[in-house]
């Protein structure tokens, strides 16, 4: 069993279960090349393929990663499992939605603009009137998940708990983690009478700009958006161009269709654009009892946890 050198625990794994770390920066050393079990976080996609072409033994891929669609891209033999990390990110990318769509709220950039320029930045400050063409708090807030998982349930409680009315978008329409949910299909719908889109799809053939031109235009123009999902569901110069156009009142982003996001990209200089570098769900809380749980299943022949769908 191959572990990355990423992964800081020490998985309890059952006796007769051979480890050896590996780095995720560069090619496969030889003594690895007969591994079984090879568990992915934080790999490069020239890694991967590099595991895809030469780790011919392997039967099982674990990715510690919410979304394994990196590891879907390298070109394991469909005879290979590929298991993901569901659930070991939903508190940190919660935590990080709610702080990024705070920021959003209460101006950060702003302010954080305003310090730099050692300016008192009143306009931001003081007695602050109501208004419904602004989004200024989640208290009323008609806040729409796009992608309405793990992660949502964890962070929809905390949305509500400040005043938010919450609604999922999904697959299908219903009721999940007490809240509604309208059909993918039928998104236009809710789209007039939303203040933040909180985008969490993952990337799938199916999902790529999902979030695109006529989504956004849709859109109230004091809306915000914020991308914590996967960089390819977000048409960014759809984006870029409803924000400078002021049809849309801004967005946070953490990921990006190139990631980094290049020095050159105009995403950088938009005042009304909150950059965050991939850093909702760096940290797989539990990861260690996930591997153990899973080895063992793998040995004894039952069904894997998370078994991604190929």
């Amino acid at each position: 069993m191959l572990l990355p050198t990423t992964l800081d625990e020490d998985p309890a794994l059952p006796d007769g279960v051979r480890t050896l770390r590996y780095r995720v920066d560069g090619p496969f050393p030889d003594d690895a090349l007969d591994a079984d079990v090879l568990v992915t976080w934080g790999n490069g996609r020239r890694n991967l393929r590099d595991a895809a072409t030469r780790l011919t033994r392997l039967r099982w891929v674990q990715t510690l990663a919410a979304g394994p669609d990196t590891v879907l891209d390298a070109g394991f033999g469909p005879d290979v499992v590929v298991t993901s990390g569901r659930g070991l990110h939903d508190g940190p990318v919660a935590e990080h939605t709610l702080a990024l769509v705070l920021a959003c709220a209460r101006r950060l950039p702003d302010l954080v603009r305003a310090q730099q320029e050692h300016r008192w930045a009143a306009e931001l400050g003081g007695i602050q009137q109501v208004r419904a063409d602004e989004f200024r708090s989640l208290a009323g807030a008609h806040v729409l998940i796009w992608g309405f998982g793990s992660i949502a349930g964890r962070l929809t409680p905390l949305l509500s708990a400040l005043g938010a009315q919450v609604t999922g978008v999904a697959t299908r329409s219903g009721e999940r983690h007490g809240r509604p949910v309208v059909a993918a299909q039928d998104v236009a719908s809710v789209l007039p009478g939303t203040d933040v889109l909180i985008n969490l799809l993952p990337a799938t053939p199916q999902t790529r700009h999902a979030v695109d031109a006529a989504v956004l235009d849709a859109l109230p123009a004091h809306a915000w958006v914020v991308n914590v999902g996967r960089g390819a569901t977000l048409d960014e110069a759809a984006l870029l161009d409803a924000v400078r156009a002021g049809r849309l009142a801004g967005a946070a982003l953490d990921v990006f269709e190139d990631e980094p996001l290049p020095a050159g990209s105009p995403l950088w200089d938009e005042p009304r654009i909150l950059v965050s570098p991939h850093a909702a769900g760096g940290r797989p809380l539990g990861a260690g009892a996930l591997l153990a749980e899973n080895v063992a299943a793998f040995l004894d022949g039952r069904p894997l946890r998370n078994v991604v769908a190929r």
